[in-house]
């Protein structure tokens, strides 16, 4: 697949994390709290997962690799987790474009130690001044975003 068209649908997926928030806040006021909004994300995700996982007749996953792996592994869950609720918290609080900038921005500080250490298995990728520029850009995008209302 083109490169191009691989940043459109990542541009598309990121079109979807404000939405994503909206509803799952309003699932969660309609349940009588968050929580329940992103049980409810998670459960119709998981119902997702396993109609494609059938629909593709995927193989039983290898539990012995997964098990015999690092630890962290088994965080993927509980950074969604994370997410998710802090995107149904705090996104009607600041705004669907000062969230959106902000997990954007935490995104890329992160980003930018992962391949600076090459962290988690991803290759070296050292952090320059053109990459800490973007970065800075980022940050003054936030701070415009959410600072001039």
């Amino acid at each position: 697949m083109p490169a191009t068209l691989l940043l459109l649908i990542a541009v598309a997926v990121g079109a979807a994390v404000p939405l994503q928030s909206a509803v799952n806040w309003r699932m969660g006021l309609s349940q009588g709290h968050p929580l329940y909004g992103a049980v409810v994300n998670t459960a119709v995700a998981t119902l997702i997962f396993i109609v494609l996982i059938l629909t593709l007749r995927l193989p039983a996953p290898n539990w012995r690799g997964s098990l015999a792996g690092p630890w962290w592994l088994w965080s993927g869950g509980l950074v969604g987790a994370a997410f998710v609720f802090g995107a149904l918290y705090v996104a009607p609080r600041i705004g669907a474009a000062s969230f959106a900038a902000a997990t954007i921005f935490g995104t890329i500080v992160a980003s930018l130690l992962i391949d600076q250490f090459g962290l988690l298995g991803f290759a070296v990728r050292p952090v320059s001044l053109q990459r800490l520029a973007g970065a800075g850009s980022m940050l003054a995008g936030l701070l415009l975003l959410h600072f001039s209302r």
